[in-house]
């Protein structure tokens, strides 16, 4: 009779809207109840960064299309490729040093080069040099992708070179940035976000490298500039639509299951590409589809593999490409110059037999059109394919990489601070909009939904769902002690996520706080399943930046619980090296919604992550663009001020780094204390 009365009870509470108590419930528990979906935040994050991508027009004559690119042209580099230092890179001239010679083979011999891409960073290349050399000849980039153990020496791309040496061609074969020699820890291709948060671009030495390396085979005496060729796999692939669409001196372009749109990547995570392959602001000024239609009326076969292992399948990355790419080339009276080969033997992710010969083909109708007998069948050269030490290149003992190029940068950046409380209030407002410029900050309207709630003896929780501007879900766990209505907030981010916060929870309870834990964008429930961080390089690809979005939600979650629970004060609690900076970030953008912060584990300064060689597949929201070359931990703080900053069992950095707000300005806002709840 007993369990039928309690059941009759549950029954009457669902009805009337009581919340019947519910003994297992704990704090624990409560933060721990998933409150969306698994794949929500991997379905908002595609239909965000879709939407923002760049669409590609449709121009009705050849003047109005090449007035248009042009300005794409120049726009993506300026504004993507050479910010910051960049710019003073970009007039250096093209240091080359030449090194031994090598017998190749029958008709051909290799000669070992270095050259500086930027002042201090210098990568290898062979030049495969036919013997006799008469009048002007074409000349081909040989670009490599991913192979990070052979790099330059991969069979493949050897087979490639020679058979160009061997035709009559210049071949410049050219290492890769981080693969091969250069397969080192400061050169990940994630480390280059380091620059990035110095605010100069990450994707500089990358284009250098490749615009350098034609500048290597364009001075070469016997060099034809107007027969000048790219080609690679995979991540040569991107390199050579890359400088192909934006270098005008490329003529012919083979790009091998290296791109796809940005509409395309964020649907199929194979294709997501690595920093250099998204950079920052690319997507709001141009997709890959403008690119490859750029290259019109250039000849470029887009090489694409049925059953591709790896990224860029035919299937599904090819059309995109060929339907914003053929009506630019009908413009032209060319159409025949676009053309497309999808490889099944063997299908996967290659540069083998049968592509290689569809590019010797493609350059015999091009380049050699004059010849008679022109054969594009592969000349077997097995046996002369050398080992990787025989092609080893003697680089500087102290060649810089994207790491200690990103020290010395960090080295001269000047940042200031309020040199007295009387200037506070102009630096702070002067500062502030920096800060909203510098994250792409976005005021965010939240649409709060209770998804469920329930209470135990001694706790009340709910669990909400913030919808802002219709883009975000973010998860939240409302708490407070059961009958009380506590005028204090505390606002609870982890950079565990919500869940690995429960003693920190349990603890503000205890000292009469209504709590709302909650997960930005990349954390917790919040954070993507698989790929993850490749989707924040995606966001910021596309203008906006990881930063700008979770300190925007962190911002709209505290003005919106303030007016909702009617709380007189919010404070911020964040525990973790990566949240820790999102509150100090949200603080400094809203001198109204948030009233004071709680830091466990606070670097001293954003400087630590590149001490630390970390890169944005470790703390993508941290290498936001241009972060570093304005504000520091520091600045950060003073933005905050008056408003206390309380740094939990602050490491001697930490303490050092911050004493000059005090010395600078006398505010007063830091604190520091044992204590691992704010009084």
């Amino acid at each position: 009779m007993l369990k039928h009365l309690t059941v009759v009870i549950m029954c009457l509470g669902l009805l009337t809207g009581i919340t019947v108590a519910d003994e297992e419930l704990t704090v624990a528990t409560a933060l721990a109840q998933r409150i969306i979906d698994a794949q929500l935040p991997l379905r908002e994050v595609q239909t965000y960064a879709e939407s923002r991508v760049l669409p590609m027009v449709k121009p009705e004559t050849v003047a109005e299309w090449e007035t248009y690119i042009e300005n794409v042209r120049q726009e993506v580099l300026d504004k993507v490729v050479f910010r910051g230092e960049a710019q003073r890179w970009r007039s250096e001239p093209t240091q080359v040093q030449w090194q031994e010679v090598l017998e190749g083979g029958p008709g051909y011999r290799i000669r070992k080069l270095r050259y500086e891409v930027v002042p201090g960073m210098w990568v290898a290349a062979l030049l495969y040099e036919p013997a006799q050399l008469t009048g002007r000849v074409p000349v081909v980039m040989n670009v490599n992708g991913h192979d990070r153990i052979d790099g330059k020496a991969a069979d493949y791309k050897q087979l490639r070179c020679i058979n160009q040496a061997k035709r009559g061609m210049l071949a410049l074969n050219v290492e890769w940035l981080g693969m091969g020699q250069l397969a080192l820890p400061g050169f990940s291709h994630y480390s280059m976000n380091q620059l990035n948060l110095c605010g100069t671009s990450g994707l500089a030495p990358f284009y250098l490298a490749m615009s350098r390396g034609l500048d290597v085979l364009l001075q070469h005496k016997n060099a034809d500039p107007g027969r000048v060729a790219v080609a690679g796999l995979s991540g040569g692939g991107w390199q050579t639509i890359f400088i192909s669409s934006l270098d005008k001196r490329v003529t012919l372009a083979n790009p091998v299951a290296g791109y796809s749109s940005f509409r395309t990547r964020g649907r199929y995570q194979s294709d997501l590409g690595d920093s250099e392959q998204t950079p920052c602001d690319l997507a709001m000024i141009a997709d890959y589809t403008h690119l490859t239609a750029m290259l019109a009326p250039r000849p470029v076969l887009l090489t694409k593999n049925a059953d591709d292992n790896c990224c860029f399948k035919a299937e599904h990355a090819l059309p995109p490409l060929l339907h914003a790419a053929q009506p630019v080339y009908q413009l032209y009276g060319k159409p025949a110059n676009l053309r497309y080969h999808i490889n099944h033997d063997p299908g996967n992710h290659n540069f083998g037999l049968d592509n290689r010969q569809q590019l010797y083909g493609m350059l015999g109708d091009f380049f050699f059109s004059d010849e008679r007998g022109f054969d594009a069948a592969e000349i077997p050269s097995d046996d002369e394919v050398k080992s990787k030490e025989d092609l080893l290149v003697k680089l500087p003992e102290d060649n810089l990489n994207f790491n200690t190029l990103a020290l010395q940068l960090s080295d001269h950046l000047k940042r200031s601070l309020p040199v007295s409380a009387a200037s506070v209030n102009t630096w702070q407002s002067d500062h502030r909009k920096t800060l909203r410029k510098t994250v792409r900050a976005e005021k965010f309207d939240v649409l709060a939904i209770r998804q469920s709630q329930k209470e135990s003896t001694s706790l009340s929780a709910a669990w909400w769902w913030l919808r802002m501007n219709g883009d975000w879900t973010v998860p939240a766990v409302e708490l407070r002690k059961r009958g009380t209505t506590p005028e204090k907030l505390a606002v609870v981010l982890s950079d565990d996520g919500r869940s690995a916060a429960n003693a920190e929870v349990e603890e503000l309870l205890n000292s009469g706080y209504r709590v709302l834990a909650m997960d930005p964008f990349y954390f917790g429930e919040s954070k993507i399943a698989e790929r993850d961080f490749l989707y924040a390089i995606l966001v910021a690809s596309v203008g906006d930046r990881p930063l700008g979005i979770q300190a925007g939600q962190v911002v709209a979650a505290a003005t919106w619980a303030r007016a909702e629970f009617g709380c007189d004060a919010v404070t911020i609690v964040a525990s973790g090296r990566r949240t820790s900076v999102i509150a100090l970030t949200a603080a400094g953008l809203s001198a109204r919604a948030i009233d004071a912060v709680q830091l466990r584990d606070c670097p001293g300064s954003l400087r630590e992550f590149i001490e630390q060689n970390q890169g944005a597949n470790q703390i993508p929201e941290l290498l936001c663009f241009g972060l570093l070359k304005h504000f520091d931990i520091a600045q950060l703080v003073a933005l905050a001020a008056p408003r206390a900053v309380s740094i939990v069992a602050a490491s001697g950095r930490v303490k050092t780094e911050l004493s000059v707000i005090r010395d600078a300005t006398a505010l007063g806002n830091v604190r520091f204390s044992n204590d691992s709840v704010v009084r």
